[in-house]
C-alpha cells in the first residue's frame, strides 16, 4: 500500500498548527490582561493608567474629611476645575481607604465638586503618601511630581504655580 504524497506532510501540520493556535492564545491572552489593567479608578467609574496622562499636566490633592484645611479648599479646587489651564487634569484622593459607598456618601455630605480617585490597596500612584494634609502634587508632562504644595491652595495660587512651572518647562 502506497501512500499519496498529499498526505505525507499531515503528521508535520499538526504539530505546526498547534503551536500556531498556542501562540495566538497567549498573544490574545497578554492583549486582553493588559487592557484591563488600571491604575487608578475615580468615583464616577473610569479607569485611568498614568501612563496614557502622559504629556498632560497633572494636579492631585491629597485631602480627607477630618482635615478642617482640607474642606475649606476644596470648593477653590472646584473652582480651579472649573476652568482648568489647557492640557491639565485635577483629581482629588481621601487620605484614608473608603469604600464606593462610604466615598460616595463623603462626596455627597462636603459637596465634593471635582474627580475623586478611589483609594483602595490596587490604587497606583506616582507619590508618596503625604505625611500630613492638605497636600498638593503636580506632575509634569512626562508623569512625574515636579512640584509639592503642603497646606492649603486657592484657585489663584494653583493657576499661578502651574503657570510658572510651565514656564520652566
Amino acid at each position: 500500500m502506497s501512500f499519496s504524497p498529499i498526505y505525507s506532510n499531515v503528521g508535520k501540520t499538526k504539530p505546526f498548527l498547534l503551536i500556531l493556535l498556542l501562540i495566538s492564545a497567549t498573544m490574545a491572552g497578554i492583549f486582553t490582561y493588559q487592557s484591563t489593567q488600571k491604575d487608578f479608578e475615580t468615583l464616577d467609574g473610569e479607569a485611568y493608567r498614568w501612563h496614557d496622562l502622559q504629556g498632560q499636566w497633572i494636579v492631585v490633592n491629597y485631602f480627607a474629611p477630618w482635615c478642617a484645611p482640607c474642606l475649606r479648599e476644596m470648593p477653590e479646587l472646584a473652582l480651579f476645575h472649573q476652568s482648568l489651564p489647557k492640557n491639565t487634569r485635577l483629581f482629588a484622593i481621601n487620605y484614608d481607604i473608603k469604600t464606593k459607598p462610604e466615598l460616595s456618601a463623603m462626596i455627597k455630605e462636603f459637596d465634593i465638586a471635582i474627580p475623586v480617585i478611589v483609594s483602595s490597596p490596587d490604587t497606583k500612584l506616582p507619590m508618596e503618601k503625604p505625611p500630613y494634609l492638605p497636600a498638593t502634587f503636580i506632575l509634569g508632562p512626562e508623569g512625574r511630581v515636579i512640584d509639592t504644595i503642603m497646606g492649603e491652595v486657592t484657585a489663584e495660587s494653583l493657576r499661578q504655580r502651574l503657570s510658572d512651572l510651565k514656564a520652566l518647562n
